[in-house]
């Protein structure tokens, strides 16, 4: 009986095997759905749609981007979890609520290796920590520098506490050794608007709301927290020149429910992959301070697990708890 039930199931682990690519080719055979945890007119929204458009030409089918937002992105979440695993329910999600909204809201009763299938890394914006002109501090270092001999004396703002540049702020902290007088805004707007007028010396964001005023004088760029230089960043220090590994920044991942077949999951990877390498797509990026970043499926969930470790420990090091 053992041995029968043994042949039973190598005939249909071969049948599997043997079926999955052919039903492969097939996929997909209808519309697909990109759910997204932020509202219309936003920059993951539009971010979004140019994926969307690109992916449905590719696919042959409608990709139809439904906006989810509220509560930090649990909505969006739990409505991918609990679809079907068959390639027809994905989402666009951001660092924030991949590895930070786990920690921070009670309600949010997911983990993004366990329950959910990484389809594709599609894009970074990395942090840059600007200064106000009139700051005493002229680079990352001074500040550094500054903030060793007077403790909790210079404000860092970010746009909202536990947001991906609040926890730059902390990890520039913590790697250098140093005490910042943390002053998180309720949106990037109010921050923006501090720093420029000299309420605070320092604050940290996206390449988006800032760059434009780097570029006309109003706020001085100390460091962007990227890998590499990047375009239209070009005399922009690396912030791991100041400080050994810093590196941080915002991303987006495709997501599909956990147990989707791997041949799919590998079919889209191929096919954004394909439309992140194109011209229009990265200028399109550009414009909201984002970076393509074309992948395999095993370099996406390497990141994915790699930046889930990094923000998991800043949270638990700055005391955050759950609510």
């Amino acid at each position: 009986m053992k041995t029968s039930r043994r042949n039973a199931a190598a005939i249909a682990v071969a049948l599997i095997s043997i079926c999955a690519p052919a039903w492969a080719q097939t996929y997909p055979s209808k519309p697909i759905r990109l759910v997204l945890p932020t509202a219309p007119g936003t920059a993951p929204d539009t971010i979004a749609r140019i994926v969307g458009d690109k992916l449905s030409r590719a696919l042959g089918q409608p990709v139809i981007v439904e906006n989810k937002p509220g509560a930090g992105g649990i909505i969006a979440m739990n409505q991918l979890k609990s679809a079907p695993a068959d390639g027809y329910t994905l989402a666009l999600v951001h660092a924030a609520v991949a590895t930070v909204t786990p920690l921070t809201y009670k309600e949010a009763q997911y983990d993004i290796e366990r329950d959910y299938a990484t389809v594709a890394l599609i894009g970074v914006t990395p942090m840059i920590f600007v200064a106000n002109p009139k700051f005493e501090a002229k680079t990352l270092a001074d500040a550094v520098k500054l903030a060793k001999a007077a403790p909790d004396t210079v404000a860092a703002g970010s746009p909202n506490r536990t947001s991906i540049p609040h926890l730059a702020n902390e990890l520039l902290a913590m790697k250098s050794g140093i005490r910042l007088q943390q002053v998180p805004f309720t949106t990037t707007g109010q921050g923006v608007q501090a720093v420029v007028a000299g309420d605070i010396a320092m604050y940290t964001d996206g390449v988006a709301p800032l760059i434009q005023l780097i570029k006309s004088g109003r706020l001085r760029a100390l460091a962007v927290a990227s890998d590499k230089v990047l375009p239209g960043l070009e005399g922009i220090p690396l912030a791991k020149g100041t400080v050994p590994d810093l590196k941080v920044m915002g991303w987006f991942m495709v997501a599909a429910p956990k147990g989707t077949p791997a041949a799919v999951v590998e079919r889209l990877n191929q096919e954004l992959n394909t439309a992140l390498q194109l011209a229009d797509v990265n200028a399109k990026f550009q414009e909201f301070g984002t970076y393509t970043t074309p992948g395999t499926v095993a370099e996406a969930q390497r990141f994915v697990k790699q930046e889930k470790a990094l923000f998991g420990g800043v949270v638990k090091a700055i005391g955050v708890k759950p609510e």
